[in-house]
């Protein structure tokens, strides 16, 4: 077999620096890509400590992946440990396609982070400070040169507890993921086919296969990728100029497209599904009107949910009073203007959303309430509804009163609308969570129109009292009772505040607690005066308005600033572990079954899950019976791992509940709604059939 050509790239490249012998590109500030050493944080005797090699391309230059493709060559380390000590393999961060004058390159344009687990000696001192070095290696690249680069790199490990740097979750979350489940190859006459599972619901945007092992396929050879059930299939073309092989493995990382992170996969010798829906070089090649019309469905009804939540029924059921005293003109055109606003905020939120993850985010449904700005800025507008209700001012848009400034008009209906679909749309429920995830993968316009099918489903009950006069007939004749009712309507949105402080501990600790409150009392205050000034035929709107700006930028950018780490992990059933793909792996590997479900603290349709069927005393009993081991992702604050996770089930957003039967190849996703015998079912049935 003639030498490859990436071998014979990478001699030419290095045989002056060879030559040489010298210290090569030693001092960090002459290198293109800067490379520093580091630690996680401190480890006790015996425990592993993740280091990092983070590398620092310059504009324009690049390093290359563990297999660099046609040229180039990877980092690599020579180790120096004190004794007793011990480094893992090097753990690379998904690549990009670079493709340069036909060759294919697999490479990290950006700063990357090569993360290696160490094992300290079990005889190491608490309280010392252990010294590791590495010589490292790499090619720095640009489209026209290369550049062989070395250096010494020093780092330190303390030896006892401590805090961890904060950067390593997100290095961590830009590894793949590994794949939970055997895939399978064949050998073809051109090349190799390999099937790869992955959820029939879960769209794949732009996939590509890095291939770990070099010399077996053509890396600049086009992929051809299609969809078998719950299969994902792609066919690679052999190796130009290579004899057929048999290989016993295939390894390498499924890249599922900008923003949605990859999988690490292993498959061995096993039949391909033949056939499939071809994809093209995007998930848009997949779209079909079929897809787009059962997510727009299921928006729509996920969307008419909404409107029962504690927080959206309150607004909807004073805006349905107000239009019942209306003729029907101003109740047509309430209805419209109300849906235009509900709409609009559904579209904008889509809108940002998909503009994140196209931008390499990784963010699903509900990811500004993992924002603890975003969650100052709703106590404000949670405490300004209240207060509205409880009749301490007018705000426009939620006057019951017959005469009131802000009653019967359209762009009050309007402003209600915006405010609607904000205060409702972080939640996810039946219906939605599938549409939603669709809605994430297809081209973005149909993406966009499954947002719009969000807020028409959120708005429609709206809608249809404005056009059927039947329907304001049977709401009850206006009368004093009305203001009554907007005075009781202030208990569950004052229950809202106090949930929303609530999540705010959750998410940030007292210090923004503490923070989102004197905000929320200011605005009190300023409300008060300005309803006190306007009683007297004062305009307050010059001053109003820029102090509830200037509180909503505090509250958005200077809460945060306090927050601390989560005050408390998630309560749940006795011995939960906290996910993470290593945790998922081990206890599927002990072969007991597993019950892994994801939640956060602003879902209501998640608390109302765990309240009913999984923090239950039933639950624990049968579990500990059956042997059940359970895993819990705590989606509060942003985690890319589970949001990876989350796009490789086909979700947007939580809840997500999977059960693991012992020896099964893939989990059986759970429906979204659980009753109170679902959980104790399942375990007693596994219980049988062990």
């Amino acid at each position: 077999m003639n030498l490859p050509l990436r071998a014979i790239v990478a001699a030419v490249w290095l045989l002056p620096f060879a030559l040489m012998g010298g210290p090569g590109v030693h001092a960090q500030q002459a290198a293109h890509i800067r490379a520093t050493l580091l630690a996680e944080g401190p480890a006790l005797p015996g425990q592993t400590v993740t280091m990092a090699v983070l590398m620092e391309p310059e504009a324009g230059w690049h390093g290359y992946w563990s297999n660099p493709g046609d040229a180039g060559l990877p980092l690599s380390l020579d180790w120096t440990l004190p004794a007793g000590a011990k480094a893992g393999d090097l753990q690379f961060p998904v690549p990009r396609t670079l493709v340069v004058q036909g060759l294919m390159n697999h490479v990290y344009e950006q700063a990357y982070a090569v993360l290696v687990p160490v094992t300290l000696p079990a005889d190491a001192r608490v309280g010392s400070t252990l010294a590791v070095s590495a010589k490292a290696q790499w090619l720095a690249c640009t489209n026209q040169i290369c550049v062989p680069e070395r250096a010494s790199l020093m780092g330190t490990i303390t030896v006892g507890g401590g805090a961890k740097d904060g950067r390593f979750a997100a290095w961590r979350a830009a590894l793949p993921a590994r794949l939970d489940q055997p895939a399978r190859f064949e050998a073809t006459p051109a090349g190799l086919s390999l099937a790869v599972p992955f959820p029939a619901s879960a769209a794949v945007d732009d996939p590509h296969f890095f291939i770990g092992a070099q010399g077996l396929v053509d890396y600049a050879a086009p992929q051809a990728f299609r969809r078998q059930g719950d299969w994902l299939i792609v066919d690679l073309a052999r190796a130009k100029g290579a004899l057929p092989e048999h290989p016993q493995s295939v390894s390498g990382v499924l890249a599922l497209g900008p923003g949605a992170g990859g999988l690490a996969i292993t498959a061995t010798p096993g039949a391909v599904p033949k056939g499939g829906t071809p994809i093209g070089g995007s998930a848009k090649a997949a779209f079909s009107w079929g897809t787009l019309a059962l997510a727009m469905l299921g928006a729509l009804a996920g969307g008419l949910i909404l409107n029962v939540m504690p927080c959206v029924f309150p607004i909807l059921s004073l805006k349905a009073m107000a239009l019942a005293r209306g003729n029907s003109r101003h109740a047509r055109a309430e209805g419209l203007a109300y849906s235009a606003g509900v709409i609009l905020a559904c579209l904008l939120l889509g809108a940002v959303l998909l503009a994140l993850r196209a931008g390499g985010a990784q963010v699903g449904w509900a990811f500004q309430l993992q924002n603890p700005g975003v969650v100052a800025v709703l106590v404000l507008l949670a405490t300004a509804i209240t207060a509205n209700f409880a009749g301490l001012y007018e705000l426009p848009g939620l006057s019951v009163s017959r005469s009131g400034a802000s009653a019967g008009t359209v762009g009050g209906a309007f402003g209600t609308g915006l405010l609607a679909a904000f205060v409702a749309t972080p939640c996810t429920g039946p219906f939605m969570a599938a549409a939603m995830g669709v809605a994430l993968v297809l081209p973005p316009l149909a993406g966009m129109a499954v947002f719009a099918a969000l807020g028409l489903g959120l708005a429609l009950p709206f809608l249809l009292i404005g056009f059927v006069p039947p329907l304001r007939r049977i709401l009850p004749r206006p009368g004093p009772w009305m203001d009554r009712f907007r005075r009781a309507m202030a208990v569950p949105m004052g229950l809202t505040v106090a949930a929303l402080l609530w999540l705010a501990w959750r998410q940030g600790g007292w210090g923004l607690v503490a923070a989102a409150a004197i905000l929320a009392i200011v605005l009190l205050a300023m409300l008060a005066l300005a309803e006190r000034q306007r009683r007297q035929g004062r305009r307050v709107t010059a001053w109003v308005a820029p102090l509830a700006l200037a509180l909503v930028a505090v509250a958005l950018f200077a809460a945060p600033r306090l927050a601390a780490r989560p005050a408390t992990e998630s309560d749940g059933l006795p011995g939960a572990q906290p996910f993470s793909q290593a945790t998922l792996d081990r206890v599927r590997a002990s072969g007991k079954p597993v019950f892994l479900y994801f939640t956060a603290d602003w879902c209501l349709s998640c608390k109302v899950n765990e309240s009913v069927a999984i923090d239950r005393e039933a639950t624990a009993k049968a579990f500990a019976k059956a042997g059940v081991q359970v895993i819990v992702g705590d989606w509060t604050r942003a985690d890319p791992a589970i949001t990876t996770f989350l796009t490789t089930q086909g979700a947007a957003g939580v809840p997500l509940y999977l059960w693991y039967a012992p020896g099964a190849a893939s989990p059986a996703k759970l429906p979204q709604v659980l009753t109170p015998q679902t959980l104790p079912d399942l375990a007693a049935k596994t219980q049988q059939d062990g």
